[in-house]
């Protein structure tokens, strides 16, 4: 939709190929990896939010000669199954915290720009350090040790924090473990305020395992 929006918005880059140019040169021969996981009954949620409950969908109403009120919609019976979802929160499975988490002024997620989701990608390792420790938190140095090797951070990136702990995430008793990786506030500090990049993701359910979860709130 976007492209064909920008299509007629700018007929000049249209007839030059501009936008099917980026498509056929960069985008279509690109390699897409899947960073997100599947929402399940049994997937890992923070035990203030409760377990998910997922059935099958049932007719509201009868509907003549298809189905009564309450039958549950199979594929012998009405050529189709359809699934309930009873979904506590938001905050589950694959997810982005938008600003209005925090606190109500900011804005939501229907309310980001779309050039929230097109933006270079940078992971910072810190598995082997978390394989030592498995509470340890990336700090600082770790940015700038990634830096020496890769080069400084892009201003508008989104970093992503790699410790592994995301191989676990069907081990739901691993999941609740109150130790986990994570990341300090201080590199946070560092990573927005002085590399200004737009956002960042970790792979456990919070931020940080600190008694007031600094990283997470602040």
């Amino acid at each position: 939709m976007a492209a064909v929006s920008l299509a007629y918005a700018y007929p000049a880059a249209a007839e030059e190929g501009g936008l099917w140019k980026v498509y056929d040169e960069g985008l279509k021969g690109a390699k897409y990896i899947d960073l997100s996981h599947t929402i399940t009954p049994k997937m890992p949620v923070w035990v203030g939010f409760g377990t998910p409950t997922f059935s099958q969908t049932k007719s509201a109403v009868d509907v003549e000669g298809f189905a009564k009120k309450g039958d549950a919609f199979t594929y012998d019976k009405h050529g189709f199954e359809a699934s309930a979802y009873v979904l506590l929160t938001d905050q589950l499975g694959t997810q982005l915290d938008s600003p209005a988490h925090w606190a109500p002024e900011y804005p939501s997620i229907d309310e980001l720009p779309a050039t929230y989701t097109l933006r270079p990608l940078v992971v910072i390792p810190i598995e082997d350090k978390v394989a030592k420790d498995p509470g340890y938190q990336m700090q600082v140095s770790d940015v700038e040790e990634f830096e020496k090797k890769n080069g400084k951070i892009p201003e508008g990136a989104v970093v992503f924090v790699r410790s592994n702990w995301s191989k676990h995430w069907d081990d739901i008793e691993f999941t609740k473990r109150p130790v986990f990786p994570g990341v300090s506030i201080d590199s946070l500090k560092f990573l927005h305020l002085q590399r200004k990049i737009l956002f960042h993701g970790h792979e456990p359910l919070d931020t940080d395992n600190t008694p007031t979860y600094e990283a997470e709130i602040g």
